[in-house]
């Protein structure tokens, strides 16, 4: 574990495994680090890889619900303590902070990997789940919470939709964490369109999805090609939005070939 101090004092937290050139690693929502554990073990022979603890889904913090601004904060904290251009990867909402922090410091990042990120460069009709599912918090119900979540906004069919809020209801650690995963995705839908930032970056940036994930998401990866610069889209065939966990070497593959070609 390293700990760096964030512009506003708060202690950031990250898993620092490996030697060589570094990649940053931002997990998605609900994740309490370990997410990216899988990829990292296999990164780290070759790679010193440095897994971001999210302070919006860090319970010992407490406080008020954190901004985009604040993550973006910690992740070029994290960045210049490890020193020198890193590649990041992103993944879900964590693709969306390494965005805004390349758009903040494009110095900072000799590359990027972002994995499906829920961009707010579309017109994302958020607005009234998120309320519903902050009205399911706030009535403790917060695996009612996250089946609106992933119905309605992530865009699973019913059917898994209900399994998750069900698997929640009845793990301790994940329902603590469903109201960090509500408040990321009220900090996204507060963005609004970014794609004038994200067309000033060019960081070298591989656009990872599934074939297999909701179709919105690689909507959203294809306005990403055609807004910045420097792309490539990759897809990993017969994988969805957790191919981090199911396939991780065919993730690693893809990390490792642009961390090859962009970082000394």
């Amino acid at each position: 574990m390293i700990t760096v101090t964030s512009a506003d004092g708060t202690d950031v937290r990250a898993l620092d495994a490996g030697r060589g050139p570094a990649v940053l690693v931002l997990g998605p929502g609900l994740d309490d680090g370990s997410a990216w554990r899988k990829v990292g073990e296999r990164l780290a022979p070759r790679f010193r890889v440095v897994r971001l603890h999210r302070r919006r889904y860090r319970l010992d913090l407490g406080g008020p619900p954190c901004t985009i601004a604040q993550e973006v904060e910690d992740v070029l904290a994290v960045a210049t303590a490890i020193g020198g251009p890193v590649l990041v990867v992103g993944h879900s909402s964590g693709a969306v902070v390494a965005l805004e922090a390349m758009a903040a410091s494009p110095s900072a990042f000799a590359g990027a990997v972002l994995y499906e990120p829920p961009s707010p460069s579309t017109s994302s009709p958020w607005g009234e789940p998120i309320e519903r599912a902050q009205a399911a918090l706030a009535a403790g119900r917060p695996g009612k919470a996250l089946e609106i979540f992933v119905r309605d906004i992530v865009r699973l069919p019913a059917g898994q939709a209900r399994l998750v809020g069900l698997f929640v209801a009845v793990h301790p650690r994940m329902r603590a964490l469903v109201p960090g995963q509500i408040e990321d995705a009220l900090a996204i839908h507060r963005l609004g369109d970014r794609l004038d930032a994200y067309a000033m970056i060019e960081t070298p940036t591989v656009l990872l999805g599934g074939d297999r994930s909701p179709a919105h998401l690689g909507d959203r990866l294809d306005i990403l090609a055609r807004t910045m610069p420097d792309t490539v889209r990759v897809v990993l065939h017969g994988q969805g939005h957790s191919a981090h966990a199911k396939a991780p070497a065919d993730v690693v593959d893809v990390v490792a070939a642009l961390a090859v070609k962009v970082l000394r």
